[in-house]
């Protein structure tokens, strides 16, 4: 368990260093590949490195830099962004071709013009549905995840 906690609390020294006024774009393969994706894993970690992954089935490519992610039920997802801005999503699915990791840093969102748009499309799929939090990903870097010898290879 130890081990666990120092290796997590490197990763927060890692991610702490994104500066997101560098934001990267994603190519037209990447963004194909995130327009197949149904449920996104996306990772979390608390100020102490305590990490949460969540499935997140609302999370909406809005340009070639930005994702945005609907809290809809977020506990400790939403906990964690509040104390540490970085996150890291895992884009992989049957129809994608392969996989990748998008790590950037959050703006959490609760009112104004995008929230307001967050909320009409998440009311628009699906009605009922809270749409309390708008997390917009600015994406800092990204990382390949296929098995073999690029993996962890940074792409972008």
């Amino acid at each position: 368990m130890k081990y666990r906690i120092i290796t997590l609390n490197y990763i927060n020294i890692y991610y702490n260093h994104l500066d997101c006024d560098i934001m990267v774009k994603l190519d037209e393969k990447m963004k194909t590949a995130f327009s197949k994706v149904k449920i996104f894993p996306v990772a979390t970690a608390s100020e102490d490195g305590v990490p949460n992954v969540a499935p997140i089935g609302f999370c909406q490519l809005v340009d070639d830099e930005t994702i945005w992610i609907a809290d809809n039920f977020m506990l400790k997802s939403l906990a964690n962004l509040k104390e540490n801005p970085n996150v890291a999503i895992y884009v992989w699915g049957p129809d994608t071709g392969g996989c990748f990791q998008i790590k950037g840093k959050v703006d959490i969102i609760d009112s104004g013009e995008k929230f307001e748009k967050m909320q009409s499309i998440v009311h628009t799929a699906k009605p009922g549905l809270p749409a309390k939090t708008l997390i917009e990903v600015k994406i800092a870097e990204v990382f390949q995840c296929a098995p073999g010898p690029d993996a962890g290879k940074k792409l972008l």
